[in-house]
């Protein structure tokens, strides 16, 4: 027998077994890290509540924002109330995303929590209109919009999880309620959320400050700005140009209201968000819009007091469309709000959007439920 052949012969064999497995190997990691870098989100089912709910002597309605608190196992939703139904205040949710299908009984309010102001009063009426909400891991951010036409300043505060209020953190000048300067009318802080890390806090305006350009068209979108704050020194320290997308339909009747608006924000690490979008026309009703938003290569902009619709130098923060709801083929309320949920059974994670019924009768309270690998 030649043995240096049968050698040969066994090593050549060896090799190509070898070669087999790093290939089928090498192939299920790619396979692997393609499924999880393509972005999914599932709808799993909406729960809807009327207008004039009563819940403890409340107007359930407002719903602007939500948050979640993981260790008690409890979601807080920020109605926009401006102190007039009742007194400012925040709901606790249960929603229960254990069972098989998604029904009636699956989201309940479980309590409702008045704010109060510096003095430990509840907020005087139309004094306060409180869009934003973010849990920090024990107490709760408020964003108020304020109210430019009552020269009522734009807000960020911190609460207790009884209401109390514990601190203001500042908002930069430039945001402030001047005679050419500032938010606009109900188009101011929108959005609050904490990064993962809890270094970072973020919020943006809906639309354009009045010295930065104008409020969107049909033909091109608003210069939003999100606001980052380092929340280790309680200080604003970046801004980024967010441009939303165009007025998505024309109102049916002529003359009629149309907008579109950045509305939330949902951070998924210390540079890359969720986006939430919502247009409106009289008449043709809403498209809402997610999408996912890097802001690694955005220029900070937070020394540049107005753009005046100049922005030819001036990098955006990138975005890229996650989901259209118009495929959902639902018929879709005023959503402001959302928020990661618990994980589901099989391991993703669950997503919660909120709908600000704007306490018309002919609008609803819609919490929509899906299912995401993000």
């Amino acid at each position: 027998m030649n043995i240096f052949k049968h050698r040969t012969y066994k090593y050549l064999i060896i090799t190509l077994i070898t070669c087999l497995i790093i290939t089928v190997i090498t192939d299920r990691i790619i396979n692997s890290a393609t499924k999880t870098t393509i972005p999914q989100v599932t709808f799993l089912g909406e729960v809807n509540f009327p207008t004039k709910l009563k819940f403890k002597n409340t107007e359930v309605g407002g719903l602007s924002a939500i948050t979640y608190n993981p260790e008690k196992q409890i979601f807080y939703a920020i109605s926009d109330d401006r102190s007039s139904k009742a007194p400012a205040r925040f709901y606790t949710l249960k929603i229960d995303l254990e069972q098989d299908k998604i029904l009636e009984e699956t989201v309940t309010f479980t309590d409702v929590t008045t704010l109060l102001n510096e003095t430990g009063k509840p907020f005087p009426a139309l004094s306060i209109d409180s869009e934003g909400i973010a849990f920090t891991g024990e107490t709760l951010l408020v964003a108020s919009e304020g109210d430019r036409k009552r020269q009522i300043q734009p807000f960020i505060r911190e609460f207790s999880l009884t209401g109390k209020q514990l601190q203001n953190l500042p908002i930069p000048e430039k945001f402030l309620v001047e005679t050419n300067n500032g938010v606009r009318n109900n188009l101011a802080l929108e959005s609050l959320t904490i990064t993962p890390s809890q270094k970072y806090l973020f919020t943006a305006t809906e639309n354009a400050l009045v010295q930065d350009g104008k409020e969107p068209t049909f033909s091109m979108g608003s210069y939003c700005r999100i606001i980052g704050y380092d929340l280790a020194k309680g200080q604003p320290e970046t801004e980024f140009l967010y441009i939303t997308e165009p007025i998505a339909t024309n109102s049916n009747n002529v003359g009629g209201f149309s907008t579109n608006g950045l509305v939330d924000l949902l951070a998924l690490d210390d540079t890359h968000l969720l986006s939430l979008e919502r247009s409106f026309s009289l008449g043709t009703g809403n498209v809402i819009k997610l999408f996912q938003i890097d802001l690694s290569d955005a220029d900070n902009i937070q020394k540049i007091d107005g753009l005046n619709n100049q922005i030819t130098d001036i990098s955006p923060v990138q975005k890229k469309l996650l989901l259209d709801f118009s495929t959902l083929e639902i018929v879709l309320d005023n959503i402001e709000g959302i928020t990661f949920g618990p994980k589901l059974a099989d391991g993703q994670r669950s997503l919660i959007l909120v709908s600000d019924n704007n306490f018309n009768p002919l609008q609803i309270t819609q919490i929509l439920i899906f299912s995401t690998n993000l």
